[in-house]
């Protein structure tokens, strides 16, 4: 059995874990770190201390009335995708813990393409130079 990084929890909901093949279980948010426990497998979860979050990334739909999923973005580790049966919850409950400077709006989808178009248009800049 896994042992929580947590001594005391203050959240818990039903989540997703987009890391690799979808699983279902529970996010559990306490005073070290943010933790993902899967409910099939007890050897799949995934343990975030605190210190260790650099941006909370969330992905707003109809001007933030909606928020489907939100990124973990670590200092080491890379990035992990979650999602809960109450999002805004959960985020407000891990605000209490990162900075809310390191927690952001994901681009929009035209953002992207606008993103997108203009470095098509400066590698064609510095490319006929």
């Amino acid at each position: 059995m896994v042992e929580s990084i947590n001594a005391k929890v203050e959240y818990v909901t039903d989540g997703t874990s987009f890391m690799g093949p979808v699983s279902y279980g529970k996010i559990m948010i306490g005073d070290r770190g943010f933790e993902f426990y899967d409910d099939r497998d007890v050897r799949n979860f995934i343990q975030i201390p605190w210190d260790e979050i650099d941006l909370v990334i969330a992905s707003l739909v109809f001007g933030g009335h909606w928020i489907p999923r939100f990124k973990i973005r670590t200092r080491h580790n890379g990035e992990f995708i979650f999602a809960a049966k109450n999002t805004k919850a959960t985020l407000r409950a891990v605000r209490k813990h990162v900075d809310p400077q390191h927690m952001v709006r994901a681009l929009t989808f035209t953002q992207k393409l606008k993103r997108g178009w203009q470095g098509m248009r400066n590698s064609r800049k510095h490319s006929t130079k």
